[in-house]
Formats: C-alpha cells, structure tokens, sequence
C-alpha cells in the first residue's frame, strides 16, 4: 500500500507533510513511482496522462483542488473514485478572496491606484455596500462561505446555480431560465463555478451584455466581474472587448484561458483589471496532505468518501 503524489511544483511538500502525519506510509513522489503495483492511492494535480493508468491497483484519486476538469480530460482515467479537495483551509481562503474584490471595485481602489501613480489627491463617491447586489455563480460550498461573507458586510447577495439551492438571506436563482434574471440583479459578478462542458466559455460578451444595466447606484461606474473558478470558463478576447466598450466596468481575474498568463496579455498592464496567480485559494500542503491521507485510511477502512467526483456532471 502506497501513496503517490504527482502535483509537479508542490510534490515534494506535499510528500515532506504526508510523512509527518503518517510516518509509516510508504509515500512516494512522482516521477519515482518504484513498483507501479504497490500504489493504490494518487493525489494528483494536473497529472500526465496516462500515469493513473499505469497504476495496476489504484483505488483512489484525490484532487489537490477543488477542480478536477483536468483529470477528467485524461481518456485513460481509471475507473475508480475520486474525491476533490474541500477544507475549511481552501474554503476560507476562497471566501477571503471574493470579499477583497468585491470590496476593491465597491470602493473603487482601480481608480485610487491610478491617481496615486498621477499623484493626485481625489475624493470619489462611493456606494453603501447595501446598495450593492453581489451575484455569485456556484453555491456550493465556496460560494455559500462566500455568500456568507459578503451578507454580514451587508451587501445584498444573489446567486445563480445549476439547481436549485438556498441560504439564508441570499436571493436564488437556478438553471437556465433564471440566468438572464439573475444577471439583470447584479451589479458585481463573482464566479466560483467548476469547468464542465456546460459551463465552457460560459463568461463571454453575450453574458456580459445582460448584467444589471438598471437599478444599480449612480455609485457603481458599470458591472464588474470576478472569476476565481477556472480559465476555460472565461472567453479572455470577450472580457478585454467588453471592458473596452464599457459593457464591464472591471474585472478581478484569479484564472485565464493559458496560464501562467503570456507576457504580453494586455490583462497585466489594464488599468481597472486585478490579475492573481491562480491562487484565490491556495490551500496550505499540510492541509491538503491530511486530507489525502484522511481520505485514503476512509477508503481502507470501508468508510464513505467525502467529496466523491459525480463524473457525469463534472464536479
């Protein structure tokens, strides 16, 4: 019984805290597999494809993020379960992340950073947070956390999911035909979504052009967006082109369709555009070695997995 990891920068971090936790496992890190045999359980990020087919008795795959798009692409993947990477640790920091933008364009701080490059000194009127409609897309475990967050500063919160769900204080919205309502009551987009077929190039200039052009505060310059999901769910050319028509105001974006972002994408150098390295969420390596380990003694012991991957839906 082994344990491997192939999560390429972090893999040697991951193995130091595995080894802590559970000092007899024979954890192995990838590309040294030793006998393909003895590994019954993964956790993977981005893997090579092929390499969980290698492995004659893998039992387990876990994801170190929450997305698993990616493993789910491999044709190979062995038919076994699954798990994708929840804990409180990754929650909160998601939940951090959406506050701080939406705060950031709620207080107009673009702006602000612009007129301390020009040294100007310059009072712009902002919005009360009541008078602001946050609309997030996925209320799942991140997004409720961050629905959470952002009520008890007092903004009126919307959300938009697949089916439907609800939360204390939050205005749901499910499927297909409440999309376009639930973007006309939004004024700051925040999207937690997973990559899936049906969620594909989902943030695009159509979507954009049915944010809340009503009913906002005069505050509010335009919509905004926030992806913190994944970059195959954003059309990066549509966010550039909106933003140029001022059909969004600005943009917080944590994923791009290629990353690391080329060098010369005119995302880094926007003035009202926040670029982060995919890390809206990055968990601690001990986090995420406990959690394998966890989940690896579960499956031993013939307990219930948690978070198990429905690969139908994608998530």
């Amino acid at each position: 019984m082994a344990l491997l990891i192939a999560a390429t920068a972090r893999g040697q971090q991951f193995a130091a805290h595995a080894r802590e936790v559970a000092p007899d496992l024979d954890v192995r890190v990838a590309p040294d597999l030793g006998n393909p045999a003895e590994i019954d359980t993964a956790l993977v990020w981005l893997p090579p494809r092929g390499l969980l087919a290698s492995l004659p008795n893998l039992k387990l795959i876990v994801s170190v993020g929450a997305g698993v798009d990616a493993i789910l692409a491999d044709p190979t993947l062995p038919n076994v379960p699954l798990t994708r990477f929840v804990d409180p640790d990754l929650t909160g920091r998601m939940a951090e992340y959406i506050t701080l933008q939406v705060l950031t364009h709620h207080r107009r701080m673009t702006e602000y950073r612009m007129l301390q490059t020009e040294r100007t000194w310059k009072y712009i009127p902002e919005a009360a947070a009541h008078e602001v409609r946050v609309g997030i897309m996925g209320l799942g475990v991140l997004g409720s956390a961050s629905a959470k967050a952002l009520r008890a500063l007092g903004y009126q919160v919307r959300a938009w999911s697949r089916s439907p769900k609800q939360q204390e204080g939050v205005v749901s919205f499910a499927g297909d035909d409440q999309l376009d309502a639930f973007l006309a009551e939004t004024d700051i987009l925040a999207v937690i979504l997973p990559l899936t077929d049906d969620t594909r190039g989902l943030l695009n200039r159509a979507l954009f052009r049915k944010l809340s052009l009503t009913g906002r505060t005069p505050l509010l310059p335009g919509p905004v967006l926030i992806n913190a999901g994944r970059g195959g769910l954003q059309l990066d050319s549509d966010i550039l082109a909106a933003l140029d028509a001022g059909e969004l105001y600005a943009a917080s974006l944590d994923v791009f369709q290629t990353e690391p972002l080329p060098a010369g994408s005119p995302f880094w150098s926007h003035p009202r555009v926040v670029v982060t390295p995919h890390n809206a969420a990055e968990s601690a390596p001990a986090a995420i070695a406990r959690y394998a380990i966890r989940q690896m003694r579960r499956l031993n012991e013939g307990q219930a997995l948690e978070n198990v991957v429905d690969r139908g839906r994608g998530y």
